[in-house]
């Protein structure tokens, strides 16, 4: 690739910059500048802030977002196969057998140690062994 081949690219990239900045610079000459009591407070959709805003969110809400993302990858991949299909043949078939299989197997054992538990260990009382008491 020579230089004259990326002319194209330099220039978007200066439009790019040079729109960035000049909205930015609009926005500093135009914007207004006040400073009341209500400006640093944050603005909930018209209803008074209560508490703090960092408050912290239980694991569990973090473990439901985590498998959210992984279903949601692993659904890209079977709509990708779902759409080759008829080039992918029985092979693909097979290919995607394997693939929730090994979905499915994965899913069994986060069931089986108890990932999926939503009560968490605060309900089952386990001992060293990790059988129920």
């Amino acid at each position: 690739m020579t230089n004259g081949d990326l002319w194209p690219f330099f220039v978007y990239l200066g439009a790019v910059v040079a729109l960035t900045l000049g909205m930015m610079g609009f926005s500093y000459a135009l914007g207004q500048r006040h400073s009341e009591r209500a400006t640093g407070e944050a603005y909930e959709s018209g209803i008074l802030p209560t508490g703090d805003a960092r408050i912290r969110f239980d694991v569990k809400f973090f473990l439901i977002a985590m498998f959210f993302l992984i279903f949601d990858v692993e659904t890209v991949f079977i709509v990708v196969w779902a759409v080759a299909l008829r080039e992918a043949g029985w092979m693909g078939y097979v290919d995607i057998c394997v693939f929730i299989a090994v979905l499915l197997a994965a899913l069994a054992y986060l069931w089986r140690l108890g990932a999926l538990d939503w009560a968490g260990l605060s309900r089952r009382k386990r001992n060293i062994d990790g059988r129920n008491i």
